[in-house]
C-alpha cells in the first residue's frame, strides 16, 4: 500500500500589521477566498500566514499572497473579486506576477481612486491604447472595454495630452422599437448615450463634467453626427461599434486628425443591426488587422469583471451559439451532399450517347458525297 505524500507547507511573514489586516480582509474573508480559489489551506497565526496542501495549490497561493502584500503596502486595495481572476491568471502563466497584473494603474483626479486592470487582457489593452493611435477592443460585455478606454481618455485630458474627449455610439435600439422619443435633440439621443455618462460620472465630479461640457472639452454625441468633421487633438471613443454599419465605420475611422487617439469597442456577438446588415466592426477587424499602428485586443469570458454570474451567463450563451453554428454547418453539409447525390442520379438516368470518331468521319464523308450522288441520279434520269 502506497503512502500518501505529505502536504507541502509555506510561510509568509508580514511585518506591517496594517498590511496584514488589509491582506486578511474583514473576518478573514480575503484569506478564506484565497484558500477556496487555490485549493490550499490558508491560516493566520500572529504575523505569519501559513499555507499547506498540494504543491501546485500551495505555490500559486504563495505567489498571490507575496505579491498582494507588496501591492497592499503601496496602497493598492485588493478585494475578493480580484482573488479568483488573479489566481486564474497566475495558474495559467507561471511567469506572471500579481504586481505586473494589477500595478498598471491609470491615474485620475486626486479625489478619485486610480483605475487598474484586473486581467492580462485588460493590461495589454491599456498598453495598446498608450502605444497606438487606433485601438479596437472586441469581446463580451463586462470585460471593461469602455470603462478602461474612458479612464485612459480622462487621464489624457487631465495630463493635457489632448484638448477634448469625444464619446459616441450608434443610436440603435436593442431589439425593441421605442417609437418617437420626446424632447429636443439632446433629450432624444440621451438614452442611447447613458452608459457613457455613467462611466464618466464614475471618474469625475458632476460639477467638473458640466464645466468641461460647457467649454466643449467633453462631447457626447450619436455616431451620425461625426460626418464631415476632423477630430484633432482629441481622444475619441466609439462604443457599441458592432451596431455601426460598414458605411458608418468607414466614416468614423476617417475622422481621426492630428495628435488624436481613437478607441473602438464592441461585441460582434451582440449586433442589433437589421437582419442581413453587415457589422462595420466585424468588417474593420477583417480589413485592418494587418495595418501597422492599429491595435486589436480580444477579450473573453475570463476577463469579465462584473458580477460572477455574468461570466457564467456569457459562457452559457457562447456554448449555445457554438452549438447552433455547428448544427447549421451540419445542415449545410447534408444539403450539399444530397444535391451532389441527386446530380449523380440524374446523370445516370439520362446518359449522353457515346460517339465514335470513326462514325463522325463517316458521317462527314457521307455528307461530302451527297451532292455528287444527287448529280449522278440527275444524269441517269435524263
Amino acid at each position: 500500500m502506497q503512502k500518501s505524500e505529505a502536504p507541502v507547507r509555506a510561510r509568509i511573514e508580514v511585518e506591517s500589521t496594517q498590511v496584514l489586516l488589509a491582506l486578511s480582509g474583514p473576518q478573514m474573508q480575503l484569506l478564506s477566498e484565497v484558500a477556496r480559489q487555490s485549493g490550499a489551506e490558508v491560516s493566520l497565526r500572529g504575523n505569519t500566514i501559513h499555507i499547506a496542501g498540494e504543491e501546485a495549490s500551495v505555490r500559486v497561493a504563495e505567489r498571490f499572497l507575496n505579491d498582494a502584500a507588496e501591492l497592499v503596502g503601496k496602497g493598492y486595495a485588493i478585494g475578493s473579486d480580484d482573488v479568483a481572476r488573479s489566481l486564474r491568471e497566475l495558474r495559467g502563466d507561471p511567469s506572471a506576477t500579481l504586481v505586473e497584473l494589477l500595478d498598471e494603474t491609470i491615474t485620475l483626479s486626486p479625489r478619485r481612486r486610480s483605475v487598474a486592470p484586473k486581467t492580462q487582457a485588460q493590461r495589454r489593452y491599456i498598453e495598446t491604447i498608450r502605444t497606438r493611435d487606433l485601438t479596437f477592443g472586441i469581446g463580451p460585455a463586462g470585460t471593461g472595454k469602455t470603462y478602461l478606454a474612458m479612464a485612459m481618455a480622462v487621464s489624457a485630458m487631465l495630463q493635457k495630452k489632448v484638448k477634448r474627449i469625444i464619446l459616441t455610439r450608434p443610436a440603435v435600439e436593442a431589439g425593441e422599437k421605442l417609437g418617437f422619443l420626446p424632447g429636443d435633440l439632446a433629450e432624444k439621443v440621451n438614452p442611447y448615450l447613458r452608459p457613457l455618462y455613467d462611466a464618466l460620472n464614475d471618474m469625475l465630479d458632476f460639477e467638473r463634467i458640466e464645466q468641461m461640457r460647457e467649454r466643449g472639452q467633453i462631447e457626447v454625441a450619436p455616431l451620425a453626427f461625426m460626418r464631415g468633421r476632423t477630430l484633432n487633438e482629441s481622444f475619441v471613443i466609439l462604443d457599441e461599434a458592432q451596431n455601426a454599419t460598414s458605411e458608418q465605420m468607414r466614416m468614423f475611422l476617417t475622422r481621426l486628425g492630428f495628435s488624436s487617439k481613437a478607441v473602438v469597442t464592441g461585441d460582434i456577438t451582440q449586433s442589433d443591426l437589421p437582419t442581413g446588415a453587415r457589422s462595420g466592426l466585424r468588417e474593420a477587424r477583417d480589413l485592418l488587422s494587418h495595418i501597422d499602428g492599429i491595435g486589436f485586443c480580444a477579450f473573453s469570458d475570463v476577463d469579465v469583471v462584473r458580477h460572477p454570474l455574468v461570466q457564467r451567463i456569457i459562457v452559457a450563451y457562447e456554448k449555445r451559439d457554438h452549438e447552433l453554428a455547428r448544427q447549421a454547418q451540419q445542415r449545410r453539409d447534408e444539403r450539399l451532399e444530397r444535391e451532389a447525390r441527386a446530380a449523380v442520379g440524374r446523370a445516370r438516368m439520362s446518359p449522353e450517347p457515346e460517339t465514335d470518331p470513326g462514325d463522325e468521319l463517316s458521317s462527314e464523308e457521307e455528307s461530302n458525297r451527297a451532292p455528287f450522288q444527287r448529280e449522278d441520279r440527275g444524269s441517269s434520269s435524263a
